[in-house]
């Protein structure tokens, strides 16, 4: 579950709201064990998932960095690499 969380600090444009939620939701389905929650535990999940996404955002814009922005596409293309070479696509 937890490999669908992506680096979302130092990139130009800067990180979207949807990506930062989406990683918490992964986060969220990750510490519980639990990819949809129950009703009884729906409304504790959702929560959940918005504190972390809104402590994230805290984060990247505290961050502070002196190197260059990365390039969406470009670490796109890498990833894509790596798993060619890691599944024996290549």
């Amino acid at each position: 579950m937890c490999r669908n969380i992506r680096t979302l600090h130092n990139f130009e444009p800067h990180a979207t709201s949807a990506e930062v939620e989406a990683a918490a939701l992964q986060y969220v389905r990750k510490i519980s064990g639990s990819t949809t929650p129950s009703k009884a535990n729906e409304e504790a999940f959702k929560r959940a998932v918005h504190e972390i996404a809104h402590a994230t955002q805290h984060l990247l814009d505290s961050l502070v960095t002196h190197a260059p922005a990365k390039d969406r596409a470009e670490e796109a293309a890498k990833a894509k690499a790596r798993a060619a070479v890691r599944f024996g696509t290549v």
